[in-house]
């Protein structure tokens, strides 16, 4: 059996050995902040090898944590924006994640990749599936409006029409008080006109109009409503909406083009028709 001296000394060795350990562990993590400030600094003042070499030796002496994560994440905006390498951005910003699913840089990072399959790749479908894991996720439900818009966006990309109004009908049913509904609304009316269903579009204005009587997109789905009777020949009523529309439409160009176009195919229209008369036929025998 061991002593009273024995156990002594052991309860005091292995205090120590604590004591060290602490204080080894709070001197690395000072020593790692303070290579975190440096390389935040280098990459704002556009220095981006020198940041990437800072971050990385971050990653050498913190390979996991939080310091990891953020050290991954950073290297991800630099490859991104700063030395415009969105495949090596993408990588980074799937470390993040699998560091740590549920870290505080996941959703930003999430996010990071749905943006650069969609604006850098042109990969529409997997574009689609990124948004649809925020969406899913819930991790920040404010942004959840946003992305749905961006689903619904993807889906006029690929000329997915139909589709595309069902993404936007999903938008208003969610979240039917986001900023992203009355955007929503004007792209329903504009998608029916784009698939010659002007009835529909009709319909839908009409039901939003109702609801949303003070729609920031109110003029656009006005210019909408006006060309659709341009199409279907009722071009009096086209002209005047489009004529109520001047000072209001964000594309003023638009709307005058539109006028100028009208009125020269109401005037045509109004123009008599000339009959011709039937000319006699000539013989071709001499007598």
């Amino acid at each position: 059996m061991k002593s009273a001296n024995q156990r002594g000394t052991l309860r005091h060795g292995r205090w120590l050995l604590l004591v060290f350990l602490c204080l080894f562990s709070a001197c690395q993590d000072t020593q790692v902040e303070k290579l975190l400030n440096q390389a935040n600094e280098e990459w704002v003042k556009g220095r981006n090898h020198s940041a990437v070499e800072l971050f990385n030796s971050i990653l050498e002496i913190a390979p996991t944590g939080i310091y990891a994560e953020e050290a991954l994440f950073r290297l991800g905006e630099i490859n991104l924006y700063g030395m415009n390498n969105p495949t090596q951005a993408i990588n980074y910003f799937k470390e993040v994640i699998q560091e740590n699913p549920q870290g505080p840089y996941r959703y930003d990072a999430q996010k990071y990749i749905a943006e650069i399959v969609e604006t850098n790749f042109k990969d529409y479908d997997q574009a689609i599936i990124e948004y649809q894991n925020l969406i899913d996720r819930n991790q920040v439900p404010d942004d959840n409006a946003q992305n749905q818009f961006r689903i619904a966006t993807l889906f006029i990309k690929k000329q997915n029409y139909d589709q595309a109004l069902v993404e936007f009908e999903l938008l208003l049913e969610n979240y039917p008080d986001s900023a992203w509904a009355d955007q929503a609304q004007y792209k329903i009316v504009e998608l029916h006109y784009t698939l010659n269903e002007c009835e529909k579009a009709r319909e839908s204005y009409k039901a939003f109009t109702k609801s949303r009587a003070n729609n920031p997109f109110k003029a656009e789905m006005d210019f909408v409503m006006a060309s659709c009777l341009e199409d279907e020949g009722q071009l009096v009523l086209a002209y005047k909406s489009f004529k109520a529309l001047e000072g209001n439409y964000k594309y003023p160009t638009m709307v005058k083009m539109k006028l100028e176009g009208l009125e020269g195919r109401i005037k045509k229209d109004k123009q008599p028709k000339k009959v011709r008369g039937k000319k006699k036929r000539r013989s071709g025998r001499r007598s």
